[in-house]
Parts: C-alpha cells; structure tokens; sequence
C-alpha cells in the first residue's frame, strides 16, 4: 500500500549550485523552454512540436490528457508501483547526468511513480540531447525520445516538466476550464503560434486551476509584443508561471491518476 505524502522541495535542497554564471537559471522553466526551443532546428528525424515543447506524430497535433483514457499510461505494478524504465544517452557529462537523475528520482519520494534504467522492457524513455527540450505525451510504445538539450535544458523543474508530460499530462494553460482562470489575449500572440493555446479536453484530476504548476508557462508565452499572452481572472496580478519545481497540485495529480493512495 503506498501512502501519499506530499513534500515539495526535498530534493531541490540536495542540488549542488553551479559556481559559473548562467543567464538561463533564473528563468522560469516556460521561459527558458520557449529561449531554447525557439533558437533551435531540429533533425529531419525529430518530431513535429506544439506548444513549445510537446512532441506529436504530425502537424495535426495530439490531444494530450484523453490519451490517459486510451491506453498511454504507464502500468501498475502489482506492488503498486509504477515503474517507468528510461536510458541516458552517454553524451552527458557527469554533472548533467545527475541533475538528470535528481529530476527522474524526486518523483518517487512523493509519488508511486518510480523511474528506473531499463534492462531489457519494450517500452522505455531514451532521453537524449537533440535539438532543444521536448516530450511526447504518455506512454506511446517502443522507445520513445526525450530531448534535454545540453544547451538549455539540463535544469532540475526542466526535467520534471519533459517527465510530465512522459507521463500524460498537459501545460496548464490548454486545459479545458482555463477560460475561468486566464483570459487569453489573442491580439498579442504571434501570427501562427494561436494553436498553442488551444483547449484540450482535459481530466485535471479534480483540482483547481493552478498558476504556481510547473506546467504553467509564464505570462507573455509566444507574445509577439512583449504583452501578456496570458491574464489571470479576477485579479490580473496574480502571479504566475514562476515554479522552479513541482507543485503539491501537480504532485496531487499524479497520485490521483496513477491512483497512487490508498
């Protein structure tokens, strides 16, 4: 029986701080996602992006939380874990492999989700450093990418957000009652970029809105003007798109989904 706990900021207490400048630490991870993902080309072999950073098929795009409802889960063990196998590409160096690893590793001082390198299961996440940051959506079959560019994307809230999205969940701004949360301001979007805010039918696990989510870009998110994009409703002040690591919201959610707590 796993019982639920919720802890944020355990494991952010145990990142080492790098002693060199870095003009990406201090940007939200919504804002350091569309810096690096924006500077990028990707391979002819890469997938087609949404939203900034999740992968899909083709430029139809993929309806993301649904999936939880049509076999893109990660299984249950009957110990009641759920064990999701991953490999590390071996271009890392020792200091990213651990911020890496601290990311795959905080999910299971709080969740029943527990990421584990792969032995030989058919179904694993290859994270890699490819052209920018990005995930697919769910559990999709055989080996599926998860870029984490050593240019940009080796950050402790980075990896939980590409992780998140491995294991079906959506940016907060796309799901499916945001029009009582956020106001979006279509008129400072760029031309070509308004599907990044479609709706989706998303489940939200029975929460609320939630503007400190880790999967809550910041508020002039592909703004064509520097005006928000995004306008939080009532209070245009609250803000937002700030978390440096997973909310008890966005941990709540996932032990709801993968029905963690007992």
């Amino acid at each position: 029986m796993f019982v639920c706990k919720v802890t944020v900021g355990l494991l952010a207490l145990l990142l080492v701080c790098s002693a060199e400048e870095d003009p990406l630490a201090d940007l939200s991870v919504g804002e350091r996602l569309e810096r690096v993902n924006s500077k990028n080309i990707r391979g002819v072999d890469e997938p087609e992006l949404i939203e900034g950073d999740i992968a899909v098929y083709d430029d139809n795009g993929r309806n993301a939380d649904p999936c939880t409802s049509t076999g893109c889960m990660w299984p249950k063990s009957s110990d009641g874990k759920v064990y999701v196998p991953y490999v590390i590409a071996n271009h890392y160096t020792d200091r990213e492999r651990q911020i890496i690893q601290q990311g795959l590793a905080s999910f299971s001082f709080i969740t029943c989700i527990h990421f584990t390198p792969r032995s030989n299961e058919r179904d694993y996440i290859s994270i890699e450093s490819l052209s920018g940051c990005y995930s697919y959506v769910g559990r999709i079959g055989y080996a599926q990418t998860l870029s984490l560019a050593r240019s940009g994307c080796i950050y402790y809230d980075t990896v939980q957000h590409e992780l998140l999205h491995a294991l079906g969940f959506n940016h907060e701004q796309t799901r499916s009652d945001r029009d009582s949360y956020i106001r979006v301001a279509w008129e400072n979007i760029i031309e070509g970029k308004e599907h990044n805010f479609n709706k989706k039918a998303t489940l939200n696990q029975g929460t609320t809105y939630d503007y400190n989510s880790v999967m809550q870009y910041f508020k002039t998110a592909f703004s064509k003007n520097g005006l928000p994009t995004m306008i939080p409703i009532p209070d245009p002040n609250v803000p937002f798109g700030t978390a440096t690591e997973m909310s008890q919201n966005d941990i709540f959610r996932i032990n709801r989904l993968y029905q963690c707590c007992e």
